[in-house]
């Protein structure tokens, strides 16, 4: 089912504040979506924010680091976060000086959609974009890819996997893909290689780029004998235009992954 549209002007007034003209993004997915939509409004990102290409607006340091300073030098009317991606204690720090902060929570594939038009609608007064009806739309008729039980580390040194109540979880089981630890007491539990490759635990490993980059040279080559999706992370954990094209990217790579060999052991 698809979000309530709500079209709004650039020139919109949010109660309780004037129209926002300025906006620093502090989540790489929110960054891109404000600049697909209302590039104009976008004042500054964080280093970790890559899209779009040629990005030029100043950058405020990282996710969990950011600076204060820099931020409130830019007057920014609006500053768009994420309460996974962001520390709660530089939010409250920039709400303190004054400044206007939205906060989203996405654990699903429907709350991204619902908090991206709230973000961009409610947020920046800008109105509902093609694109967001697009990936919506896309989402809507998608077929499952693959038929599998997965494990889906997101990092490595120490191993750490997909568990409970993640996005990507979310977007994978829509793909026909299980996770094996989407009952685990943790978002995302440790465990070593050796539960990761235990018989029976899972049919597919899915390796996405990021956060940890794994790549054919550094990731398959640790689960023998089982095949490996290795997929774009901007596809499989960012919410933002990338959603469009999800369901083609990673239902190509999930296929490909459950059709052929399994991943060789390590020399």
């Amino acid at each position: 089912m698809r979000t309530p549209r709500r079209h709004q002007s650039p020139s919109v007034r949010v109660p309780g504040r004037g129209a926002v003209r300025r906006v620093v993004s502090l989540v790489p997915s929110l960054t891109e979506a404000v600049a697909a939509t209302g590039p104009e409004l976008l004042v500054g990102a964080t280093d970790w924010c890559s899209h779009p290409p040629g990005l030029d607006v100043a950058r405020v340091r990282g996710t969990k680091n950011p600076d204060l300073e820099r931020i409130a030098a830019l007057r920014p009317d609006l500053v768009v976060a994420n309460e996974e991606e962001n520390r709660s204690a530089d939010l409250a720090a920039l709400r303190g000086a004054g400044i206007e902060v939205l906060v989203t929570e996405i654990r699903t594939l429907p709350q991204a959609f619902a908090e991206l038009d709230r973000v961009l609608t409610a947020g920046c007064g800008l109105s509902r974009p093609a694109w967001l009806d697009e990936a919506e739309d896309g989402w809507n008729t998608v077929r499952p890819a693959a038929d599998a039980i997965a494990v889906v580390p997101v990092w490595r040194r120490p191993w750490m996997v997909l568990g409970r109540d993640t996005f990507a979880g979310d977007l994978l089981a829509r793909l026909g893909v299980r996770n094996a630890y989407a009952g685990d007491a943790e978002r995302y539990p440790r465990a070593g290689i050796g539960e990761l490759n235990e018989p029976g635990r899972a049919d597919l490993v899915v390796l996405p780029d990021e956060p940890y980059r794994f790549t054919v040279d550094d990731g398959p080559e640790a689960f023998p004998g089982l095949p490996v999706a290795l997929v774009s992370g901007r596809h499989l954990t960012w919410y933002g235009p990338s959603l469009a094209e999800a369901p083609a990217v990673l239902g190509a790579a999930l296929a490909a992954a459950s059709s052929g060999p399994p991943a060789a052991p390590a020399p």
